[in-house]
């Protein structure tokens, strides 16, 4: 499994995703299945995946997966048109005429964005605890950047655009441009009501309903999680329960609120895990009481080869 980012890479990207040792064919889909990460993301830095042993235990088990990247700070629009060009280099590499697109968090709304311009492309999008319809924590960060000002807003965006760019450098080294108020904005619940304006697929009419399956010949899936404190032993834990403070009044996994994570066909929507839990994260350590991260995964790699995609 290999990061996508340039031509460059497309021969090594070819060797990488193809399943070498499959142990099965329970999640042999019938097109590659490509991950996109979300907001502060990368496809791995040294031996850390983002996608914490995900896309190797769907290798084993018979799938083709491509590990694609993105700026870790960007606004939606120009996240999807990086994936949308890695998306084509996918199609040159395999052969494939469309793929399966599955986004965490930010990423979710990135995989929404291609199929949303390019429907011909994309077979299903599947989003794991996306906030399509904003989240608290963005709107008090957006409201903490209106009381410092112009000024005082670039400059926290400078810093938090230096981390990024290092966690580009270390990661995948695109080179990319940052833009932390750009995501930031796109991750507000305005700044998703403007974006499902534009990308309708699988958004729900009502406020935590489930959204219409399929759209433009695209399906839609999504699952989330509504937990904080999951493991003794995952420090991460504590962000995530410090982070839902500016979610009050519901259920959240620290990030996103359970109804917001609602795309398409729900899969469910209150897996005891929190927002790192659901890639896998802090190093694979989870819920002990709760389905694996990695089994979620497999269950949706298998519904999409029943599926036909």
């Amino acid at each position: 499994m290999k990061k996508l980012i340039a031509p460059m890479v497309l021969v090594a990207a070819a060797v990488g995703a193809a399943p070498a040792h499959a142990y099965s064919d329970y999640a042999k889909t019938k097109y590659p299945i490509v991950f996109a990460h979300g907001l502060f993301g990368f496809s791995n830095i040294g031996p850390i995946e983002y996608w914490y042993g995900i896309p190797n235990e769907l290798r084993e088990n018979g799938a083709t997966v491509f590990v694609t990247a993105q700026a870790p700070a960007q606004s939606n629009d120009s996240r999807g048109e990086q994936l949308l060009a890695q998306v084509k280099e996918i199609r040159a590499i395999t052969g494939s005429d469309k793929v399966n697109l599955i986004g965490h968090s930010q990423g979710g709304m990135t995989i929404r964005y291609v199929a949303g311009v390019a429907p011909e492309l994309v077979a299903s999008v599947t989003s794991v605890s996306t906030p399509h319809k904003g989240t608290p924590v963005a709107d008090v960060v957006q409201g903490i950047a209106s009381v410092v000002g112009p000024f005082g807003a670039d400059v926290i965006a400078g810093a938090v655009n230096a981390i990024t760019w290092m966690i580009d450098a270390l990661g995948d080294g695109s080179g990319s441009a940052q833009n932390s108020l750009g995501a930031m904005r796109d991750l507000t619940s305005g700044g998703a009501l403007a974006f499902n304006q534009r990308f309708p697929g699988g958004i729900p009419a009502t406020a935590c309903g489930a959204g219409p399956a399929e759209a433009n010949g695209v399906r839609y899936y999504s699952w989330g999680g509504a937990k904080h404190l999951t493991s003794v032993l995952d420090p991460s834990d504590w962000w995530m329960k410090s982070a839902s403070l500016l979610i009050l009044g519901q259920p959240n996994d620290g990030v996103v609120p359970k109804c917001s994570n609602h795309l398409g066909m729900v899969i469910r929507d209150d897996y005891m895990m929190n927002h790192f839990d659901s890639v896998n994260h802090l190093l694979g350590i989870v819920s002990p009481i709760e389905t694996n991260p990695k089994t979620v995964y497999l269950q949706q790699a298998n519904r999409l080869k029943l599926a036909g995609f």
